[in-house]
């Protein structure tokens, strides 16, 4: 009985972690992603 009450709680908290990172990833839309490259004068030294 407890494996299963742990097992659905890591399951929750997969669930959320997941979202969260959807949300910061821009959640399959490339404009909503922070750009590659944050400091384009950094790359000729």
């Amino acid at each position: 009985m407890t494996d299963t009450h742990e097992f659905v709680e890591k399951l929750h908290n997969t669930q959320k972690k997941d979202l969260q990172n959807k949300k910061r990833q821009g959640g399959g839309d490339p404009g909503g992603k922070l750009p590659h490259n944050r400091h384009p004068g950094n790359r000729n030294k």
